[in-house]
């Protein structure tokens, strides 16, 4: 039997969606560079669609979204296809950039969301937000043999918390989910967005660099 979503709910449901979709997109990308047949576009797109939400349920106590909602990982395999009949084209991989932009700002508030309706504490829900969004780029990222983006000083990771953490202290401060998951949307995406654009990083660390047990430090 059907249940009948609330608004709140139908929002996340296709903003789930849609998230999932993306990053399936980044899942066949990543497929694409290393010249993967199609079975593995497949396999891409759905371990990465849906990897990080999967990590999300099952830390939070709640069924796992996909098992009972085949439909997240068509969308992966539909992503997947597209991808596929594109074809060699030049701005493909530049692509992958933005498109992870895109699930990780969606996937910051809906894992940030999901977690906050189920009554979890906000600190551990900003959590949960980060983790739905990271854990199936660092899949993809093994499977590809790609440089993980925990590793990267670039910023990404840092744009997530962002994101879930604006959509966390709004929904606290009683607004509304759709202008809270804007703004959180907003906040990750647009910080990614800049850190793509302009090269942005934080500094790694300055401290001593010792190998061998001898300082290797310029005198």
């Amino acid at each position: 039997m059907d249940v009948q979503l609330d608004p709140l709910g139908t929002a996340l449901f296709w903003l789930d969606y849609a998230a999932a979709a993306v990053f399936g997109a980044t899942g066949a990308l990543a497929a694409a560079r290393r010249k993967h047949d199609i079975i593995t576009f497949g396999f891409f797109a759905a371990i990465t669609g849906v990897g990080g939400g999967t990590l999300r349920d099952l830390l939070i106590g709640a069924p796992v979204f996909w098992v009972q909602r085949p439909g997240y990982i068509v969308a992966c395999l539909a992503a997947a296809t597209v991808v596929w009949l594109l074809g060699k084209r030049g701005w493909r991989f530049r692509a992958l950039l933005w498109l992870d932009a895109l699930g990780m700002a969606a996937y910051a508030v809906v894992g940030t969301a999901k977690a906050l309706g189920l009554g979890v504490h906000p600190f551990s829900a900003v959590v949960m937000g980060v983790l739905t969004t990271a854990f199936g780029g660092v899949i993809r990222d093994v499977l590809a043999e790609e440089p993980n983006l925990l590793l990267r000083r670039e910023i990404y990771i840092t744009a997530a918390l962002l994101g879930a953490s604006v959509f966390a202290a709004l929904k606290l401060a009683g607004v509304a989910f759709w202008p809270a998951g804007i703004a959180g949307f907003a906040a990750a995406f647009g910080l990614r967005a800049c850190a793509i654009k302009f090269g942005w990083s934080l500094p790694g660390f300055m401290g001593e660099d010792r190998a061998d047990g001898q300082d290797q430090s310029s005198p």
